[in-house]
């Protein structure tokens, strides 16, 4: 156990009323998760006010209390500590708590809108191969080495990550891969955190609901390359446009990686089929499973990265030939009768064009695309409109459908999705407010060498409505259709 001095280390403190030599056995903000000789921190979330939990606190053995306001009456014999900011001194509470594991391994953190979770999961799997003990934090899962364990955040809350990093620790993992999302940025999940090397992989139109503005946005995403250190590396695709502004302030060693531009990382598709593409990365040639334009960027940022790592350039490729897709990026069924599925997690504009122009200019013509397509209830509704016009523009027939509505009306979304709908392209459109019923009637209208994109669930293996989850998993639901219908 540690003193609450030791776990305020580094915190910039307003007022101290009490003593802080007292032994803290864990931090918590959850009120409900509170036990003796925990410190509470009231943390000032979007929905809920921590600061109103303070006496539930106290009453289930709480005997000190980190917050932004200090509470009227105070209780003797706890300890009262006033911040500035709440979240920032949870993550490097927790970081101390936790013996600040990050600095003992090769942390490497992935930002952007879309491949994050591709390059980090990849990159765990091909330090895997490479031999070595690895950790990965990501929206899938969280791996300390070969041992798994369930997430629902892309980035997880502060205390989550360095108790896994610390695990991490204790299992010798040498390099660790980190998702790091904006809305995890601005609620300060990594302060504390030491990173060995950041990577930006691209940005476009998303959580404009939490963020309002793009530029705030996209600022948010420049914080994790504005402290890092002298001895880190800071990777960017300079084909984005705003991928040199993460550079801008940044200490570290900056590294660039583009198709289209020149950079020190660069890559060149000569072949693109849909079991795989052939790229020139430097003087070789790599033969990879994962296909697409957004899969060569995503491609180059691993090699980049593991170059920047110390593996050797010749081991990189050879290790990279071996991997597959991510679940739920990408991944797909073929049927007997010729029909292929795709399931892709492309739930942003961006994201859902990329996967469609890469369909489309790997289909002969021939075959007609279904796009089964939602959009997430309570989540930004600016993108909804784009979506829809999106994959009405792009494909034969679009299937709108629910995704996870959450508190929203699936009707509701699915009209302001069918809004950005051109005239000529509402032929096309039907919409189908049941999920499975919707993928069950695109498997029913395919033919033979026809192609059905499912987009915006992905990997995740349920549907949430009204905070109710049920279990729900596209890869699994075409499957059974279409080898129903094959049969």
């Amino acid at each position: 156990m540690k003193t609450l001095k030791d776990i305020l280390y580094g915190v910039g403190l307003s007022a101290v009323s009490g003593s802080t030599s007292q032994l803290v056995s864990a931090i918590s903000f959850d009120s409900r998760k509170v036990d003796a000789d925990n410190v509470f921190v009231a943390i000032k979330g979007v929905l809920v006010d921590g600061h109103q939990y303070i006496e539930k606190a106290i009453a289930s053995g709480a005997t000190s209390i980190v917050c932004e306001t200090l509470p009227a009456e105070m209780v003797d014999e706890v300890t009262y500590v006033e911040v500035d900011d709440a979240n920032k001194a949870l993550s490097i509470m927790a970081a101390n708590y936790y013996g600040n594991p990050s600095k003992n391994l090769k942390l490497v953190g992935v930002t952007g809108t879309n491949g994050k979770t591709t390059i980090s999961s990849l990159l765990y799997r091909l330090f895997k191969k490479a031999g070595y003990k690895v950790g990965l934090i990501s929206t899938i899962r969280i791996m300390v080495d070969e041992e798994e364990y369930a997430t629902s955040l892309t980035t997880p809350d502060s205390l989550t990550i360095n108790k896994h990093l610390s695990l991490m620790n204790d299992a010798g993992v040498e390099f660790c891969f980190m998702e790091v999302s904006s809305h995890g940025l601005h609620q300060k999940r990594t302060e504390g955190l030491v990173f060995q090397g950041a990577i930006f992989t691209n940005l476009s139109h998303d959580h404009l609901d939490y963020h309002a503005t793009f530029s705030a946005y996209r600022d948010t995403k420049k914080i994790l390359f504005d402290g890092l250190s002298k001895k880190a590396f800071a990777l960017t695709n300079i084909d984005d446009k705003n991928g040199l502004i993460m550079l801008q302030n940044t200490k570290a060693k900056k590294v660039t990686y583009a198709l289209k531009s020149y950079a020190d990382y660069r890559a060149q598709i000569l072949e693109n089929r849909f079991d795989g593409q052939l790229l020139k990365i430097g003087d070789h040639e790599l033969w990879s499973k994962l296909i697409g334009d957004f899969n060569a960027y995503n491609l180059l940022a691993i090699y980049a990265t593991a170059d920047q790592l110390g593996l050797e350039k010749l081991e990189i490729l050879r290790l990279m030939s071996e991997l597959g897709n991510v679940e739920g990026r990408f991944q797909y069924y073929r049927s007997k009768d010729g029909i292929t599925a795709i399931v892709d997690y492309a739930h942003t504009p961006d994201a859902l064009k990329n996967v469609l122009d890469t369909i489309n200019t790997l289909r002969t013509g021939n075959e007609n695309v279904f796009t089964v397509v939602g959009c997430g209830g309570d989540r930004d509704k600016t993108k909804r409109p784009l979506m829809g016009n999106i994959a009405t523009t792009l494909s034969n027939t679009v299937i709108f459908t629910s995704d996870n509505p959450r508190t929203e009306s699936p009707s509701k979304i699915i009209e302001e999705m069918e809004a950005g709908v051109e005239a000529q392209n509402f032929k096309k459109v039907l919409s189908i407010e049941n999920r499975k019923q919707a993928i069950k009637t695109a498997c029913q209208l395919a033919r033979a060498n026809d192609i059905i994109l499912i987009a915006g669930k992905g990997h995740e293996t349920y549907q949430e409505t009204n905070g109710v989850r049920i279990d729900f998993d596209d890869f699994k639901i075409v499957g059974e259709f279409l080898n129903e219908m094959g049969k």
